[in-house]
């Protein structure tokens, strides 16, 4: 007989695994490698999904599909081939007049040494332009009066002419062709591309595969098409400026804004830098330069701070550090290009992850919503001692909600996971003492406007420990909110010793707290001797329990079952007025008005039985 093997445990969802790694470090291989296969297909790709939706819009019209995908396609690449043919003239415009201008670079380096003294900063700022100038001279001489090199020319037949003209272009030539029917292609068969992704990924899910496609589709489109425009809007008064300041080529550096802007983060200090060297080159004095750098930063302020967030509808879903490591992998794949491309093709690895859970590292990795619920990136500020970042955290979160929201469902469940770890034994009492002070230091700072108390005294206790103390004090908060007089005390006045510390005479009602949803019955003796020390006084007891709307599924931590209530009955047999498990109905037990129960009579203790052989 043979037993029954033990069932595999699956992976937690977004879990990462060593065959995940594995497999991600064989795609980005086979990337590398054949990028020569896989740079076309993905440059076609977002140019399909900036394309579709205007093919989409002049469907909706009743245009035929193939005339409408010609059209739009032709329409694109003339508009690509008029801005490469136009930055291929100005490029040349500027190698023919380079020569000219190594007379004002050597003046201005002639003066920055003399006005920078012996600075070695300003010194090696000199040699590298320096170094510049000597390589425009080298490269193109200013007067024609240089010796003329004289070369020996072997003499070449028509197919070594023809070779050496037309090979060069034939890859660009023949890339450039490719991607142009790939995209005719891509648009034409959107449809069955689209059925053929379903089958492949899933068809047993149609409505999880179709969202990765519409969400994938909708975040790269928009950003292409809203990056565009926000680049044009830039680039625009760019180039009008440097013509009005008199830096040569101006279309060029405007084209060249427009192009580099796609580049995350640098892409403006890259397309500031070259046309801030030529102000430098041409200009005899140092105003072309000032006004080119205040161009630059007007132009990028108003552009950060008033037309992107005018623009930008939604996000692209990825995180700004993920945008920077983005850029740094695809750059090491494909190159310049990749850095171009990095965004939109993180973005759809981001929404691939999002949906489908095989893909999930990517959402985790790269995306820029929360990986953790509140009260659990609370818990774990608040377990390392870091109470700063504790208090922003809980400021932020209280604009947009009412403090006693907060207190029910973020700061009582981060206590909660402190307290399922103290009772699996992982938390040490000196953690469980820094995380009680930062608690208790976050939760004083916590206050909000209140009215003139006019309710009931209340004194509200610790349970246990020291988090239970921190418990005590956020109902306390929360009375007082509601216009009680509330006292917090620490669960060490329980003590015979300290009691008169509670002063029970001028208490109307008196709350111990618990976060332990199986308090033992030794803690929950104390309510049968506050009753004897104060007959007339209502005391209650409220074991705090995890808010039904926080699931383990959202946060990846471990699922918290309700308050037994069998141990809510045991409190109420045990002489509590009232056995509550949340904060709001604390509060209004509070408030109640009932009078007290009578106290409970002592229970006689059991006789001892006797051990055989023994007499009484």
């Amino acid at each position: 007989m043979t037993e029954n093997p033990a069932p595999e445990l699956p992976i937690p969802a977004g879990r990462i695994t060593i065959l995940q790694l594995a497999a991600v470090v064989g795609v980005a291989t086979v990337l590398a490698v054949a990028q020569d296969i896989f740079v076309p297909l993905a440059i076609a790709m977002l140019i399909t999904f900036a394309l579709a939706p205007v093919v989409t819009f002049l469907r909706r019209q009743g245009l035929p599909l193939l005339v409408t995908v010609l059209a739009v396609v032709s329409l694109a690449f003339a508009l690509i081939g008029a801005v490469a043919l136009v930055f291929g003239v100005e490029l040349g415009s500027l190698a023919q007049n380079l020569p000219a201008f190594q007379a004002n670079i050597l003046a201005k380096v002639q003066a920055l040494k003399a006005a920078g003294g012996g600075s070695s900063l300003v010194a090696q700022l000199s040699d590298m332009i320096s170094a510049i100038n000597a390589q425009i001279g080298a490269a193109l001489p200013a007067s024609g009066t240089a010796p003329m090199a004289v070369e020996v020319v072997q003499p070449t037949n028509a197919l070594d002419v023809v070779q050496g003209l037309v090979l060069p272009l034939i890859g660009p030539a023949a890339s450039t062709g490719l991607v142009i029917v790939l995209v005719i292609f891509m648009l034409l068969e959107r449809e069955t591309l689209r059925d053929r992704f379903i089958r492949l990924v899933g068809s047993n899910d149609l409505h999880r595969t179709t969202q990765v496609l519409q969400e994938a589709g909708s975040r790269v489109a928009t950003y292409l098409l809203i990056q565009l425009l926000v680049n044009t809007v830039y680039a625009l008064p760019i180039g009008l400026g440097l013509w009005l300041i008199g830096v040569p080529n101006a279309a060029l550096w405007g084209l060249l804004t427009l192009i580099l802007r796609f580049v995350p983060f640098i892409g403006s200090a890259l397309a500031a830098a070259f046309p801030l060297f030529l102000a430098f080159a041409v200009s005899p004095d140092w105003s072309a330069v000032l006004w080119t750098l205040a161009l630059f930063g007007a132009v990028e302020l108003i552009t950060s701070n008033v037309v992107e967030p005018w623009l930008y509808g939604s996000r692209t879903g990825l995180s700004p550090l993920a945008i920077i490591v983005a850029a740094l992998v695809w750059t090491f794949l494909w190159g310049p290009l990749g850095l171009v491309l990095s965004t939109p093709l993180t973005v759809c690895l981001v929404v691939l992850g999002r949906h489908v859970p095989q893909f999930g590292l990517f959402d985790i990795l790269l995306g820029d919503e929360p990986m953790l619920a509140p009260h659990a990136r609370l818990y774990q500020r608040l377990l390392v001692g870091d109470a700063l970042e504790a208090s922003f955290s809980a400021e932020e979160a209280l604009e947009t909600m009412a403090l006693a929201d907060y207190h029910q469902d973020i700061l009582i469940p981060a206590l909660l996971l402190a307290q399922d770890d103290l009772d699996r034994g992982v938390l040490t009492t000196a953690q469980e003492e820094r995380l009680a002070l930062v608690a208790s230091a976050m939760a004083a700072e916590l206050t909000e406007e209140t009215t003139a108390p006019t309710g009931p005294v209340v004194a509200v206790v610790g349970g246990r420990s020291a988090i239970d103390d921190v418990a005590a004090l956020i109902l306390a908060q929360n009375l007082t909110a509601e216009g009680a007089v509330a006292q917090a005390r620490g669960h060490l006045d329980l003590a015979p010793s300290r009691l008169a510390l509670l002063d029970l005479p001028g208490c109307a009602c008196l709350i111990l707290t618990f976060l332990d949803r199986n308090a033992t019955r030794a803690s929950l003796l104390h309510l049968r001797r506050l009753k004897r020390a104060a007959p007339g006084l209502r005391v209650g007891v409220v074991i705090l329990q995890m808010p039904q709307g926080l699931h383990d599924a959202e946060s990846g931590l471990r699922h918290f079952p309700p308050v037994p209530a069998a141990k809510l009955d045991e409190a109420l047999d045990l002489g509590a007025d009232f056995a509550v498990t949340t904060l709001e109905s604390a509060t209004q037990a509070a408030f109640d008005q009932s009078p007290a129960k009578p106290v409970p009579p002592r229970v006689a203790p059991r006789p001892r039985r006797l051990i055989p052989g023994e007499t009484r």
